[in-house]
């Protein structure tokens, strides 16, 4: 007869009962679970990793490495430990800490597509692109229908200017999951548009749908003969002017579930498309500012000097922002030296409060925390001379309007839409200039670049001032 521990069984009760409550976001219990059984059992290595992930995720970084480290002291041939760990040194940009922790992860378990993706994410971040791609193609082949892969392997392949598989791949996303099984009608793919009716529905930011709903011109154009586009609700009014859609509803009003013959999320539409780097749809502008809301703002924009609107951070809710926002107003001082330049700041929400209180050296007309919506913001911008901005929506707007616009990008993740090594954008030609860190957190040097190139700008435009017209010749 086999006699059973009770300390045994009351671990392994504990194991199950914390493993039950992380899967169902109980966070809190799933925590208390794991620290009694290893109060119970010090030795527990399972425990103590499941107990660094929950640490992790809600931010206490010190007691997460702590608990991840005992784990793999314990058990240092557990594949799960070292993916785990590898993920968090990566997102502490650890690298060379990171790739070991996946290197472990491969070797232990080299059928684990998991593995060699995230492996290929490090890759990616460290710029060891092939290397990237050889891990991300690794753990396709291991499973075909691991979407995650595809995903990652999207970001590369459309960073890289390579779109036909880069589109295909971003197909793998599913951000658009709700609306799909909300809807009733068949999602389009490539279909005949001749006398059909269409659905553009909504995913991810303001950014994201300001630049991909051009492509609504571009349906209509195939026949479609009525275009509906679900958006943000601060971008409703806005949406109005897009050449090509016959009706605008915000995600915050009711949406009809069918009434159309197919309905598409808009960043699948450059697939079906067959969107390439020279076919870009590009006819700037497409989105236009409302005359009476241009009017309503003039008299807060200064009478003189070269007008520009600034915008230093984004949401801070986007998984990049710690890279691709400016988090001290103060970085962007220097700019105040350049002569007969009024700032305008376009801040909304975030840094709203910095913009009320500028370095003395950079002073700003703060219009941000005023904006109601994007259709204030585009009457703003269609009345500036210059938009400087980091890597937000606002930056999106001002191409679409065709206004100048400057954008400061950061060297860790750039975004796949600005392309690698470019200082231009073709989704926006001749509206945009890309100004880039040369190493990771370095704005200095992009801030010094930009003051230099806003001289000449300024110049620029007095001399486009000053120059009398050609005479006209009397015979």
């Amino acid at each position: 007869m086999t006699v059973m521990d009770p300390k045994r069984t009351r671990i392994e009760a504990l194991f199950l009962e914390g493993n039950r409550h992380m899967a169902a976001g109980d966070a809190a219990t799933a925590e208390a679970c794991f620290n009694e059984a290893i109060q119970i059992s010090p030795d527990f290595a399972e425990a103590y990793s499941n107990l660094a992930l929950l640490l992790e995720k809600r931010g206490a970084t010190d007691e997460a490495e702590v608990c991840y480290r005992r784990s793999l002291a314990l058990n240092p041939d557990y594949p799960e430990t070292n993916l785990n760990f590898g993920v968090f040194l990566a997102d502490l940009k650890r690298f060379e800490e990171a790739e070991a922790a996946y290197s472990r992860a491969c070797l232990l378990n080299p059928q684990s597509p998991a593995a060699w993706s995230n492996r290929g994410v490090l890759y990616a971040c460290m710029k060891r692109e092939e290397e990237a791609e050889q891990c991300y193609r690794k753990a396709m082949s291991l499973d075909v229908g691991y979407a995650m892969a595809r995903f990652n392997l999207s970001y590369l392949l459309l960073r890289q200017g390579r779109f036909e598989e880069g589109w295909y791949c971003l197909e793998a996303r599913d951000w658009y999951a709700a609306l799909e099984t909300y809807l009733e009608c068949p999602r389009w793919q490539g279909e005949a548009l001749l006398g059909k009716s269409l659905l553009i529905g909504y995913e991810a930011g303001h950014g994201d749908m300001i630049q991909f709903c051009r492509y609504a011109a571009v349906l209509k154009a195939q026949g479609s003969s009525h275009i509906t586009i679900i958006c943000h609700p601060a971008l409703k009014t806005l949406f109005k002017t897009l050449n090509g859609v016959d009706a605008v509803i915000p995600f915050d009003d009711h949406i009809p579930a069918s009434g159309w013959d197919f309905w598409t999320p808009p960043l699948s539409i450059p697939h079906f498309c067959k969107t390439r780097i020279d076919t870009i749809p590009a006819s700037i502008p497409y989105l236009q500012a409302f005359p009476e809301r241009i009017a309503q703002w003039q008299s807060m924009l200064p009478a003189e000097g070269i007008r520009v609107g600034l915008v230093w951070k984004g949401n801070p809710k986007f998984e990049n922002d710690a890279d691709r926002s400016i988090h001290v107003l103060d970085l962007l001082a220097p700019l105040g030296s350049v002569p007969n330049v009024r700032f305008i700041s376009l801040q909304k929400g975030a840094g709203e409060d910095e913009a009320g209180h500028p370095p003395a050296a950079l002073p700003l007309i703060h219009l941000g925390s005023q904006i109601k919506d994007f259709a204030d913001s585009a009457a703003i911008v269609a009345s500036l001379d210059l938009v400087i901005s980091v890597d937000t929506a606002i930056a999106h707007l001002a191409g679409a309007l065709g206004r100048p616009c400057w954008v400061l990008l950061p060297d860790y993740k750039t975004d796949w839409r600005w392309l690698a090594g470019r200082t231009d954008s073709p989704w926006y030609p001749e509206i945009m200039r890309l100004f880039r860190q040369p190493e990771m957190g370095n704005w200095s040097a992009v801030i010094a670049e930009v003051c230099g190139a806003l001289n000449e700008f300024v110049q620029q435009r007095r001399r486009i001032l000053v120059t009398p017209p050609p005479a006209v010749s009397s015979h």
